[in-house]
């Protein structure tokens, strides 16, 4: 089964870093603005707000060096889990616990608007897989081969 997800996109605000459990691990969490691959009819591109999870030391750097507006490409896997609230409520989240974070910009200099680059195109990354990684699939030739 593959469980893979790589994303680009710009931090909405500030990442947290907290300290889980009694053994004090490092935890950061942060969301992740993710521009869609279409734009709608007046030429607006719409964005979808990913939460990220780090771990570790991953989580200590992330939480030192990221700041609201950096542009980081992440590669990880989707996670879901739930929880009981205090009045017996179930709440469920979707994020994506992050394996690798890459910097792709530099720091912001004080002063400007980190946010004013969220709704432009991303261009020139790549990603470099390896075909092992989707050994047993095969490719798709047009619309009529898909499964759904």
């Amino acid at each position: 089964m593959l469980n893979k997800v790589i994303l680009i996109g710009r931090l909405t605000k500030d990442p947290v870093l907290k300290y889980a459990s009694a053994n004090m691990v490092p935890v950061t969490t942060f969301t992740l603005a993710v521009n869609r691959n279409y734009t709608q009819q007046n030429g607006d591109r719409l964005a979808d707000f990913i939460p990220i999870v780090t771990w570790r030391k991953l989580a200590e750097v992330c939480g030192n060096n990221l700041k609201k507006g950096r542009l980081v490409a992440v590669s990880g896997s989707i996670q879901t889990r739930t929880w009981d609230d205090n009045s017996g409520n179930r709440h469920w989240v979707t994020e994506v616990v992050a394996d690798e974070v890459k910097f792709l910009d530099s720091n912001k200099p004080s002063g400007s608007d980190p946010m004013a680059d969220i709704g432009k195109d991303i261009h020139n990354f790549d990603i470099d897989l390896d075909s092992s990684d989707f050994d047993g699939f095969s490719p798709v030739e047009s619309e009529d081969d898909l499964p759904f």
